[in-house]
């Protein structure tokens, strides 16, 4: 059977501010005047005022100042008799081409596959269904290959699961294309090698220095992923109280896999996390890239005051006392010693010795 009607143009695609006329012309089989018909544009009618009759049986409709579809399948244009019925149709695909793809980074899990992801633009909505294509290839030789898992890391990323060169510079760039047109990203170039990240350390552990109330010790285990390849490792420590959403950050704790908080609140539940930075793999100059961080440890520190036994009431002076003296200590130590790295139990040792000394001295006098 014939069509009822026909729409033209028909599926047409404009720029955004572009103005359009549409014609219907119904068949003759179905007996319907240019004055049965009226048009809708995503379902809500369109004023008589823009229509024209164009002869008996084709009735036009005139848009000026098209924006960008609503969405992305194309605004449908539908010509209509009388009663409602639906005679044809038509999708109107109004935007703008893409632009070219910035902002592409990389990097690679364990050395085992690639990861890269994108913004599109610096305006990025093109209103039209905009197709992006991530390809790559070893610099100096070699084919073009085409990213197919898309994706995995956020709308604007692909992932390459294996299948990758080591000691070798890839070319990668990102092209977007739509029904208005292609645009291609600036060519980045890459090593393997200069990208990698890794899993987050393992084995972490959190527990309290003996009885100091404002001390933790952290301790983990570097990634196992990587233990075999020759490279270094510097972390990041990262800790909160259990009532606060603010983390604070170590940043020189080094290539140790140890370190102790200090300066800590008594009595408090903290939750610490590790991440790994690894760089000079197999001589790599670049920088490393962050792992994630490893997930949450609690431990808690020591109260600062413990009910005295009955028997020894000095005992629990000379405790408090103590106690007080050491986050006098600890307290210096945390303005005039930065970070995990520079606290030294040498230090502390010293420091003791010297209070005991002061200690007889008064005593003797």
């Amino acid at each position: 059977a014939a069509d009822p009607a026909v729409i033209s143009p028909q599926d047409p695609t404009l720029l955004i501010g572009s103005s359009l006329t549409a014609t219907c012309t119904v068949s003759a089989d179905f007996h319907l005047r240019a004055e049965d018909l009226y048009w809708t544009l995503n379902g809500r009618r369109l004023p008589a005022a823009s229509y024209a009759a164009l002869g008996p049986t084709t009735l036009s409709v005139a848009l000026a100042h098209l924006n960008g579809s609503k969405q992305q399948s194309g605004d449908n244009l539908v010509c209509h008799s009388r009663d409602g019925g639906i005679l044809a149709g038509s999708c109107l695909y109004v935007g703008l081409p893409p632009e070219k793809p910035v902002n592409i980074s990389c990097w690679s899990k364990n050395m085992k596959d690639l990861t890269c992801k994108w913004a599109p633009g610096t305006e990025g909505e093109t209103f039209l269904h905009t197709n992006y294509t991530l390809k790559y290839k070893l610099r100096w030789y070699g084919r073009d290959n085409t990213c197919q898992e898309y994706h995995t890391a956020g709308p604007y990323s692909c992932h390459i699961p294996k299948d990758l060169a080591l000691f070798t510079p890839y070319e990668i760039w990102v092209e977007a294309s739509n029904r208005l047109g292609v645009a291609v990203s600036d060519v980045v170039m890459l090593d393997i090698l200069d990208v990698v990240t890794t899993d987050p350390p393992s084995d972490v552990h959190v527990s309290r220095v003996g009885d100091l109330e404002d001390q933790l010790s952290v301790r983990w285990s570097s990634p196992p992923a990587l233990k075999d390849f020759l490279f270094q490792a510097k972390y990041q420590i990262q800790y909160r109280v259990e009532d606060s959403s603010e983390w604070k950050v170590v940043d020189d704790v080094g290539n140790q896999t140890s370190c102790r908080l200090a300066g800590l609140r008594p009595g408090t539940v903290y939750f610490v996390q590790v991440r790994c930075n690894p760089f000079g793999i197999y001589g790599s100059k670049k920088a490393g890239i962050w792992s994630d961080w490893s997930n949450p440890t609690a431990a808690s520190t020591p109260r600062s005051e413990r009910a005295a036994g009955g028997c020894d009431p000095k005992g629990g002076e000379q405790n408090t006392t103590l106690r007080r003296e050491l986050k006098q200590f600890f307290g210096w130590v945390k303005k005039h010693a930065y970070g995990c790295s520079n606290l030294s139990i040498k230090l502390y040792d010293q420091w003791r010795v010297w209070l005991q000394k002061s200690h007889k001295t008064r005593n003797q006098v």
